[in-house]
């Protein structure tokens, strides 16, 4: 399955390396958040500060999102105190690429998704599966990306898990400014591999809402270029490893986050 899987990622690679030539890009938004928050499980440090890069765009044939994270743990030194991850999720949109109209009831779109996310070392996995847009009122967006996930680099190759991911915003507007709700929500719903080989990978539920207020609009600055807010990150069994009362992996952390669009 999992040379399956990295095969049919290559191939839609291959899909829309082939149309964003073909075809030009219809939007893009780029930003970069600054992140700080306290308390993380799993993770090392006291303090957690991290800088993210994002990048979301539309093109012909669907639509892309991208992120870097780099991450530094306060009090840390070294190579220890610093790590990274990534994330790119290229989606197909087959009503874009046969002309044809798939919408139905709150349906807009029908697309195959995929992912591949990458943290040091030998930390990847990679996700294939189908997705919706909705058109739901209240919403400025909102998706349901259904995933099968496969890890890579894990003693034992445990077998692979389903992961439904839905994705939000959602405006409201207060006084003068906005306040923008978005986020993301990673339901891994299935436990996968043997406690007994040590390739166990737990069922998780991570919840990643942020809400921020509009800081620019408010100060008759350009909208929706720069914002102040929050993030909400509750993780239950933190990269799939089980909680117990011996090892705490239950995240639940408030951060303090600036970020900005260009």
């Amino acid at each position: 399955m999992k040379r399956s899987l990295t095969t049919a990622a290559f191939a839609a690679g291959l899909i829309l390396s082939g149309q964003a030539m073909a075809a030009p890009m219809l939007w893009q938004n780029n930003s970069l958040t600054y992140l700080y928050g306290k308390n993380f499980a799993v993770d090392a440090g006291e303090i957690q500060q991290t800088i993210t890069f994002e990048h979301a765009s539309g093109w012909t044939w669907g639509d892309m999102f991208l992120f870097v994270d780099n991450k530094w743990y306060n009090g840390i030194s070294g190579s220890d105190g610093h790590t990274y991850y990534g994330e790119f999720s290229p989606r197909l949109s087959l009503g874009k690429l046969t002309g044809t109209d798939l919408s139905f009831g709150p349906v807009t779109d029908i697309l195959l998704s995929a992912t591949y996310e990458r943290g040091e070392g030998r930390n990847r996995n990679y996700l294939l599966g189908p997705a919706v847009d909705l058109k739901v009122p209240g919403f400025d967006r909102l998706a349901i990306n259904t995933y099968y996930r496969k890890p890579d680099g894990i003693t034992g190759k445990p077998g692979g898990q389903w992961q439904i991911t839905p994705t939000w915003a959602i405006t409201v507007p207060v006084g003068k400014s906005d306040i923008l709700i978005d986020g993301y929500i990673d339901w891994v719903v299935n436990d996968a591999g043997s406690k007994s080989r040590g390739d166990y990978l737990a069922k998780n539920l991570h919840i990643n809402p942020q809400v921020k207020y509009d800081l620019g609009k408010a100060l008759d600055y350009t909208p929706g270029k720069l914002y102040v807010g929050i993030e909400y990150d509750y993780w239950s069994n933190k990269y799939g490893i089980e909680d117990s009362s011996a090892f705490n992996t239950d995240n639940n952390v408030t951060n303090f986050i600036v970020k900005a669009h260009f």
